[in-house]
């Protein structure tokens, strides 16, 4: 019989967890958050959000992608900056805590913008460990990102690759993914991290490549790519990610671990634009620049760890994933057409 060389030893397994009944979700006003709370309100979970509203893109977004969840009794929300410490209180009757606050962005993560990357990215994540520190039995599930990996040199690319990230944001993703484990060796808390592979869908942020792609089809205007177009992502559409964060909360895995989750989708960005024009009906108008310092040139998931101990099993197909997220920018679009037009 085969040994599978990823599964982790038994005597090392954090017990399995039936569905939890209070969680805490940390960044629930963002684009993966807001899905993830709505998710679990949904199979009948407690859920207390946290959000701080940094200004990394509109409040007003932020606000209406928490507009399902507010509407469950079940969601207690709180703003609340977690890098200000003494959240002990916060932690104290979870079951599990999904940790998706963070400063997000690699190409804003240079220069000025540094420290808010460190505040809100190490920081915060260093006070809700140490505050877990009072809660045995919590769950931590980190939401880290391909973005540790760097210019990786091979593809797909499996967990045991060493870290190499080559933008500031990377830095400091891997170095909370260390925190969680400092934490766990020195204090037995059970950690996962996730290293999540270039998310779209729904609420993606305005800053994000898709969404700057449709919206700049749907108003005809000239979409600008840095590069050539012919580097690649592995994407990974937001209902799968929340599929396996929800699962790295219950399922009996080895405290510690990391697991890559990416759809499978890898695709050139001229790939995706080609779809994109298909979508919108008519042809793109597209520049090509410059590299920016930061951006790899092609990412992409070995993914058996988390098919293995997670039963991850992506479903959406990349034209899936991009129609949805271009008929909900389209949606916007009229919603906020038609609000000028009334006021």
């Amino acid at each position: 019989m085969t040994t599978d060389p990823t599964a982790p030893d038994p005597a090392t397994l954090a017990p399995g967890r039936r569905v939890p009944r209070r969680v805490l979700v940390t960044g629930c006003a963002g684009f993966i958050g807001s899905h993830l709370t709505e998710s679990l309100l949904a199979d009948g979970v407690e859920v207390v959000g946290v959000d701080c509203f940094n200004a990394n893109y509109g409040r007003e977004q932020k606000l209406a992608n928490l507009h399902q969840a507010l509407d469950w009794r079940a969601f207690q929300f709180i703003p609340l900056d977690l890098a200000r410490g003494e959240l002990e209180e916060l932690v104290a009757d979870v079951d599990v805590v999904f940790h998706l606050a963070a400063e997000p962005g690699v190409r804003s993560s240079w220069g000025d913008r540094f420290g808010r990357y460190v505040t809100n990215n190490i920081l915060a994540t260093q006070q809700l460990l140490r505050a877990l520190e009072a809660a045995p039995g919590a769950r931590l599930v980190y939401a880290s990102s391909s973005s540790i990996y760097g210019q990786a040199e091979t593809l797909p690319t499996r967990e045991d690759t060493p870290a190499d990230p080559v933008s500031p944001y990377g830095l400091t993703k891997l170095s909370g993914e260390h925190l969680c484990n400092v934490y766990h060796a020195n204090h037995g808390l059970e950690v996962a991290s996730l290293r999540y592979f270039t998310v779209f869908g729904p609420r993606q942020r305005p800053d994000m490549a898709f969404n700057i792609f449709c919206r700049a089809a749907q108003a005809g205007e000239r979409i600008t790519i840095h590069g050539d177009g012919h580097q690649t992502r592995d994407f990974t559409y937001v209902a799968d990610v929340v599929a396996a964060t929800r699962a790295a909360g219950v399922m009996p895995i080895r405290s510690g671990s990391a697991y890559n989750v990416g759809g499978g989708l890898r695709a050139s960005l001229r790939d995706v634009l080609e779809t994109i024009a298909e979508l919108a009906g008519r042809p793109l108008d597209v520049e090509y620049g410059m590299h920016v310092a930061g951006d790899v040139r092609d990412t992409g998931a070995e993914t058996t760890k988390a098919r293995t101990h997670l039963g991850f099993a992506p479903r959406t197909s990349l034209r899936e994933g991009l129609a949805a997220e271009f008929e909900w920018l389209a949606a916007q679009a009229a919603t906020s057409a038609a609000e000028g037009a009334a006021a």
